[in-house]
């Protein structure tokens, strides 16, 4: 439980010398210097979150400066170390030992605490009788929050399938470990209990969460606010009872220069476009108080069905926050993201049956035997490339850059592999894999798949090596960014002979076709929308029409949104990170590319002087000597506080979504990821998730607490 007292040895505050008590600090170091202050043996084996949740000092141990406000202050600096202490404490058996110059008082005073806390012990209850009502009632709250909190932090829903939501939590997970507090002394909740056959009803639960839920996400925007500028960031839709939420993530630069995101939450994706748009942004901006003038940055992940909404919200706060470039999300490829957001009938198709691939052979690793031996029967006297492309399938291969090629070159080993399984002849599967292969077999031998994966495979073929960079280090960014020129050119060579392009295409997909047995035509549900009898419309003109002619169009079009002028430029700011300069120390950084940031950094007058030196200080390497190849090694560098104009580019440009973060900054998405694919559908809670994803953030349960009963003042008075 936690300590409402000093955990310095001998500490004289209390009742007699009011104090006000500080939590130890979540940082290592810092809290690691409160522990050797205090003296105390029986702290150095507990962890920072240990101290932090149990233990405080109190404020005469600190200088008046130490706080902010007053000497009654309860808000210390963020770097207050305690110093004023009455005399050294020896640690002994775990315990701190008493000064051996104590006076006749001090031992009856301690006498008299050992007779009280004996007296305490015996009539525990009693003494819990004594509490004012108040604070019992802030012990309960507390004991519902921490419940609630642990949780959080393991996924685990509190709702069990026995509850009924609309009197009580049932068998549920909330109250097991209720009782388990109750059984292990929590003296408030057991008298709770007593008083009301019940510690928490489902309502008072759902108003805990929501407390939860506006704490944490307070606690993430005072983090945000305090780092300046961030980007905000959207992933792939989900869905919460019945209803379509859009998560939301923040990405900024925090106080030790490192890249970090964090999720901060669902909205309501429902509703007509226009209103949905001004409805999240309104959500946004006024009820989760985020200040979009200091966004830099935004970007999304939208499949087809969402992205006339999803274009609607992008357009809308680009009115309203210009700033806000919209950019490649570097958790996604760019293929993948720039295909995602087709609405083709044929594109979604495709899009769909590489899913049910990618479910299918995660069911069984004797299914990806399968498919591997399928491979070598096509690719007899190439081994290299049968142990290639086996390779390859072991991955997430349906994601990547390449994808449409790869699957274009597995098409007829995957054809027999899943053919081969529904037949089943030697009974190795069971009647679900069956069905899975039977559906992905009738989506490979349906004509339109296999004409919008070559359209596809020729098409996002210009766009792949851009795309790969663009997830690579700086120097591979830099030269993506240096080259989507030449990236447009193709694409506008390909669209204006579009014709010629076409004809190609056709003929690849229809000798496919042919060496399957599958039937050119077109697809049905045209001819049933159109009214149309078979061979009224040919395919060859339709596929042109409502697909090659779309899709180019829509790679076109995406491509230039997604890297617009001012994005380019900030890309191309990363000449700034030294092994890039040294790479082309012959050419000093553009300052026209910098200037894009001139509005934010603190001396645009000097910029110029300190680009030139920053150039000269990396463009000549000593022998032996390595240069930080990453922008996160670069934020860390000791001399880049000397700098900070560049310090404050180096920041702007690290909030982008478009670079991928290090592995140690890339867990959130991890989470949600983790959150979204492990936890049942009837589980989910928007709430919950914001708790589960952010278990790191320091939970402060006194000012939940407050807040809880600020929001919600009528309550049951514990007995």
């Amino acid at each position: 439980m936690m300590q409402n007292h000093c955990a310095v040895p001998n500490c004289t505050s209390g009742k007699s010398d009011p104090q006000p008590l500080f939590r130890f600090p979540h940082d290592p170091e810092r809290c690691k210097k409160w522990v050797e202050k205090c003296q105390r043996q029986d702290l150095m084996d507990k962890s920072p979150d240990q101290l932090y949740r149990y233990y405080r000092l109190c404020g005469k141990h600190f200088v008046t400066s130490s706080s902010d406000g007053d000497a009654q202050s309860t808000v210390l600096k963020d770097d207050a170390i305690p110093t004023i202490f009455d005399a050294p404490s020896q640690p002994q058996n775990g315990q701190g030992k008493r000064s051996k110059e104590m006076t006749k008082d001090e031992e009856k005073e301690s006498k008299g605490r050992k007779k009280m806390k004996k007296s305490q012990a015996e009539t525990n209850t009693d003494d819990a009788q004594e509490i004012p009502e108040d604070e019992k009632y802030k012990e309960y709250l507390k004991s519902l929050f921490e419940v609630l909190i642990l949780l959080g932090e393991q996924s685990i829903p509190p709702r069990g399938p026995g509850d009924n939501k609309q009197d009580s939590l049932g068998s549920s997970n909330f109250q097991a470990l209720l009782d388990y507090r109750m059984s292990n002394g929590d003296e408030v909740l057991k008298m709770k209990f007593d008083a009301n056959k019940e510690y928490c009803s489902s309502t008072q639960l759902n108003q805990l969460i929501e407390v939860c839920e506006k704490c944490i996400r307070e606690k993430l925007k005072e983090e945000v606010k305090q780092n300046g500028f961030f980007s905000l960031i959207t992933d792939d839709l989900v869905k919460l009872s019945g209803e379509w939420y859009l998560p939301v993530l923040l990405r900024y630069v925090d106080q030790s220069n490192c890249q970090r995101e964090r999720f901060v939450g669902f909205l309501s994706f429902e509703g007509d476009e226009d209103a949905l748009a001004e409805k999240l942004l309104s959500e946004i901006t006024d009820e989760w108080g985020l200040n979009m003038e200091q966004c830099r940055g935004q970007a999304h992940s939208c499949s087809g069905t969402h992205f006339s909404k999803m274009k609607k919200f992008v357009a809308k706060l680009m009115e309203r926050y210009p700033m806000a470039v919209l950019t490649l999300r570097s958790t996604d490829t760019l293929n993948m993201s720039l295909v995602s957001g087709m609405a083709l009938s044929g594109v979604q198709l495709v899009l769909c049956t590489f899913k049910k691939i990618e479910s299918f052979f995660s069911q069984s690793p004797e299914l990806y035997l399968e498919f591997e031996n399928a491979i070598s029967i096509f690719y007899p006297e190439k081994e290299e490339k049968a142990n290639e492309l086996k390779e390859i399938c072991r991955t997430t291969w349906t994601r990547r850059n390449d994808a449409f090629d790869v699957a274009g070159e597995i098409l007829e080993a995957l054809l027999l592999c899943v053919d081969s399984v529904h037949d089943n002849e030697d009974l190795r599967w069971n009647d679900q894999v069956t069905h899975d292969a039977l559906e992905i077999s009738k989506a490979l031998t349906d004509f339109e798949f296999i004409m919008t994966l070559v359209v596809l495979k020729n098409t996002m073929t210009l766009t792949r090596a851009l795309g790969k960079n663009m997830q690579g280090k700086a120097t591979d960014v830099h030269f993506a960014a240096n080259s989507l020129k030449a990236v447009l050119h193709s694409l506008t060579e390909v669209s204006d002979n579009l014709d010629v392009y076409h004809e190609f295409w056709n003929d690849e997909a229809v000798n496919i076709a042919a060496a399957l047995d599958i039937p050119v035509k077109v697809p049905r549900s045209f001819l049933r929308k159109h009214q149309s009898e078979p061979g009224t419309v040919q395919p060859d003109s339709y596929y042109k029409e409502y697909l090659s002619v779309p899709v180019v169009n829509h790679v076109m079009k995406e491509v230039n949104e997604l890297f617009c002028e001012n994005h380019l430029k900030a890309l191309k700011c990363l000449s700034l990170v030294p092994s890039v300069i040294e790479q082309h120390k012959s050419t000093e950084p553009d300052e026209e590319n910098v200037q894009v940031f001139k509005d934010d950094i603190p001396n645009v007058g000097t910029l110029s002087a300190e680009l030139h030196c920053w150039w000269v200080k990396w463009s000549k390497k000593g022998k032996g000597e390595t240069f930080p190849s990453s922008l996160h090694e670069t934020l860390q560098l000791a001399d880049v506080k000397f700098f900070p104009n560049m310090l404050a580019v180096l920041r702007l440009i690290g909030i982008l979504p478009t670079l991928a973060l290090e592995d140690s900054c890339d867990v959130t998405h991890k989470r949600f990821k983790m959150y979204t694919q492990n936890t049942p559908d009837k589980f989910k809670s928007k709430s919950l998730a914001l708790l589960n994803m952010n278990y790191d953030v320091c939970c402060d349960l006194d000012s939940m607490v407050e807040v809880f009963m600020k929001t919600y003042p009528e309550r049951e008075e514990v007995a």
